[in-house]
């Protein structure tokens, strides 16, 4: 107690810093994940990228990121066992931010897609066991990421084949391949359109204070998709209408009608995707500051500070700006050759998988769900399109995230003990 008295103030800097260092690594390395099939495909550019997801990610962190939050992500430790040393509490989360920060900025570097939700659990658990010891830990959630490894991956990875499946037996193998996707893509912009906004709705909207019921919900997501296929409908038939007599018979034509769609997907993954992880970062930091500021009260759910969501959203864009293009560059072209009409199919699946999770409460990793997508497209073009020492590397990284972080938790850990107790 005396300690957080005595020094509170510099506790609460040094926690911004490494919350702050927390929100570059998700940057760097999750929303790169997001955008990696749209640079990949050649949708977009990797400034254009860069550009819309710091405006859409952003705005999903700051507007839909939560007033209230878990203090602990997904209930992986007990904090009952922390109600008489509340600072053994503060040292350990802030050694859990820098050590799941270090961990995503030297996987960013290495170009390495890593799962920033696994790297800060991995990290707590890490200076669970040394405080307190394994009981302070749930090993039933601990078997449950461990096994989403695998699920998550295999589901994604079959619905992006099956999509990919789709666009070929409709569009690709016909003999009017520009004809039929003009006919077709409103239908994939209703299905990513219902998904995408699902996606917000229970996970974006509930933060501002709209808790809609499941029939809302769908209700609202039904209605904007069906609009949106509506304008979608009619654009790709007036942009497209020049271009009827020399793309009829080509490929070109329909993949820049992919291309259309992919710049939505894109906007509306970085809304969801911000609004959803920046968590990773801001949950252990305002875990600490309401400890500090209520002098060593531990609470399961804490109002956020004012400055703490505007931080992790900033922190977002720096990683992305500075550091984003190695995952990109890995997600986008490493593991296989993507087209429009591919990626579109990757982000597709990543989003109804996502859907999927939050329905049915299956720990996830937007990381791990994304390149199963991409896996499951590489698949549907046969098992030589695939970049098999990519995929190798991917899959040890993923396997050394949680080790490593709770590794890199137990060294800061002892480290702050040493300088102030």
């Amino acid at each position: 107690m005396d300690i957080l008295a005595n020094y509170g103030t510099i506790l609460l800097i040094a926690a911004a810093v490494f919350g702050f260092l927390m929100a570059i690594g998700i940057g760097a390395n999750d929303v790169a994940n997001a955008m990696g099939t749209s640079v990949g495909s050649k949708a977009l550019t990797v400034k254009q990228a860069i550009i819309i997801a710091m405006i859409f990610e952003f705005a999903g962190a700051y507007l839909a990121g939560g007033e209230v939050t878990d203090t602990i992500r997904k209930g992986v430790i007990d904090t009952t066992l922390f109600v008489n040393t509340p600072d053994l509490l503060v040292f350990g989360m802030m050694s859990a931010l820098l050590a799941a920060g270090t961990w995503l900025l030297l996987a960013s570097y290495m170009g390495w897609p890593v799962s920033t939700t696994h790297s800060i659990i991995g990290a707590i658990i890490g200076f669970a066991l040394v405080s307190v010891g394994s009981e302070a830990v749930d090993w039933g959630s601990v078997q449950g990421i461990v096994g989403s490894w695998v699920i998550t991956p295999f589901i994604s990875g079959l619905f992006a084949y099956f999509i990919f499946i789709s666009a070929q037996k409709f569009i690709f193998n016909t003999e009017q391949p520009l004809q039929n996707a003009k006919k077709y893509v409103p239908v994939y912009m209703f299905l990513t359109t219902i998904v995408i906004a699902l996606v917000t709705i229970k996970k974006g909207l509930k933060h501002v204070g709209l808790h809609l019921t499941n029939g809302e919900a769908w209700f609202w997501a039904v209605a904007v998709s069906l609009l949106v296929m509506f304008v979608g409908y009619l654009y790709i038939q007036k942009r497209f209408k020049l271009d009827h007599d020399n793309h009829e018979h080509s490929f070109t034509g329909v993949e820049k009608v992919f291309s259309t769609l992919m710049v939505i997907t894109a906007c509306a993954m970085a809304f969801a995707h911000g609004s959803n992880d920046v968590a990773n970062a801001i949950g252990p930091l305002s875990a600490i500051v309401s400890t500090i500021q209520n002098m060593g009260e531990i609470s399961e759910k804490t109002k956020i500070a004012w400055w703490i969501l505007p931080l992790g959203g900033i922190g977002i864009v720096v990683g992305l700006a500075t550091m984003g293009h190695k995952v990109m560059s890995t997600v986008g072209t490493g593991i296989t050759e993507l087209t429009p009409s591919r990626g579109f199919a990757a982000q597709l699946a990543t989003a109804s998988t996502v859907v999927l999770a939050s329905g049915t409460g299956l720990p996830i990793s937007t990381t791990q769900t994304l390149v199963g997508a991409v896996l499951g497209v590489g698949f549907a073009r046969g098992i030589a399109a695939l970049n098999l020492g990519v995929v190798r590397n991917i899959v040890v990284s993923w396997v050394v995230t949680l080790p490593a972080g709770a590794l890199l938790a137990i060294v800061f850990y002892e480290i702050m003990l040493m300088i102030f107790v």
